[in-house]
């Protein structure tokens, strides 16, 4: 989930209800928020949110990685959203599927599009949320074209593990993704949920391909498009989620990062950055049109001399705002952990180290949920805290 370059373009604040697909659901009564486990006497069980899915484990946005996040007891699964020329909502991590560097060399290629020659002449160089990029993207392709194509581990030189599950899998749909919640929903007895992310809503607007029509169409579709509904929809921009509670009732979720500001703020030149959002004045602000916030584990747990320190205020002033916490992302290597926390050889940044340790570290800090690339982990830690059932 961490935030990519974003390039110039409108604010959604702009969107005219022309642009609601057919199916979009009408605006219902506002429901009221679901209540964080500090107001409500908690302490409550934390929602366990597979970033990904599980991403730590095989090639990320696969339904494989979903089906192994639900296996290993996630509570939601999270499709970053982007979407393709003739208007499918997939879930990428992003909108380039491989990029090519100075050197001509691929990297963070999350499918094998470089290695098909008839989409050779598909690479392009374009601006997104103002940084030049030359690779294959999302929106150049049909479904059907993006189909045809394999998913790959993002990230091999810390997770060579997962390079074996290459070429295996497709690039799902958003609506492959919630048929599985619902089916995996029958079969376990559990209910699991989505927590998607809409990618560069700003650069998606400017080229006439806005998501947010489209997933409101596809959660009305599917019964969805309503606040008791399993579902969060996150954001690093702020006018899309405006643009969307404004026609949902659906549970929104304000990302923020430990610098810099919102792009769509970037784009109007103007507008608070992430550490203004963070300050009770602008929490009281977020509570206007989200139900909670997804700030980066930095901003709940600092760490200080190699190590996890003491929670800051963001979790208890969110609270005090009536905004849910579900920072992110949690992750199991060394090359993600705290100095304290990394497991011999801990210069090796594949190896696996105490990810239990700063699980628990932020179940304790009051968190109402939590992101982590392998919900097994956080399952485990969860499970063995004090906590009670919703």
């Amino acid at each position: 989930m961490n935030r990519f370059r974003r390039c110039c373009a409108p604010a959604l604040a702009g969107m005219t209800m022309g642009l609601l697909l057919a199916g979009c659901a009408a605006p219902r009564p506002a429901d009221p928020a679901i209540a964080p486990s500090a107001m409500a006497g908690g302490p409550l069980r934390p929602t366990l949110i597979a970033h990904r899915g599980a991403s730590a484990l095989r090639p990320e946005h696969t339904l494989e990685a979903y089906r192994e996040a639900i296996r290993a007891g996630a509570d939601f699964i999270e499709p970053d959203l982007v979407i393709t020329r003739d208007g499918h909502l997939v879930a990428r991590h992003e909108n380039a599927i491989a990029i090519l560097a100075a050197d001509g060399s691929v990297r963070e290629a999350t499918t094998n599009v470089a290695e098909r020659p008839e989409f050779a002449a598909r690479k392009t160089r374009k601006t997104i949320d103002g940084q030049a990029i030359t690779g294959w993207f999302v929106e150049d392709f049909t479904l059907a074209e993006l189909k045809t194509l394999r998913a790959r581990e993002r990230i091999p030189a810390i997770r060579p593990a997962n390079a074996r599950f290459n070429d295996l899998f497709e690039v799902p749909t958003l609506q492959e993704v919630i048929d599985l919640a619902k089916s995996e929903s029958v079969r376990t007895g559990r209910n699991i949920g989505i927590y998607p992310e809409t990618k560069h809503p700003s650069y998606f607007q400017s080229i006439g391909l806005p998501l947010e029509p489209a997933l409101l169409r596809l959660l009305e579709d599917n019964g969805w498009n309503h606040a008791q509904a399993p579902v969060f929809v996150q954001s690093f921009e702020v006018e899309n989620l405006r643009w969307l509670r404004a026609r949902s009732t659906v549970r929104l979720v304000q990302l923020l990062a430990p610098r810099g500001q919102p792009y769509d703020s970037v784009a109007r030149g103007t507008g608070p950055g992430y550490a203004d959002m963070a300050t009770p004045a602008g929490l009281a602000t977020i509570a206007r049109y989200a139900n909670g916030i997804g700030p980066s584990k930095s901003m709940v747990i600092p760490v200080v001399q190699g190590a996890n320190a003491a929670p800051t205020a963001l979790v208890a002033d969110a609270h005090r705002a009536g905004l849910l916490v579900h920072p992110w992302t949690l992750r199991p290597e060394n090359a993600f952990l705290p100095q304290s926390l990394k497991l011999p050889p801990v210069q090796d940044g594949t190896q696996r180290g105490n990810a239990r340790a700063d699980m628990e570290d932020f179940l304790r800090s009051g968190i109402d949920g939590i992101f982590t690339d392998d919900p097994s982990v956080g399952r485990a830690a969860i499970d063995a805290m004090p906590f009670r059932a919703p």
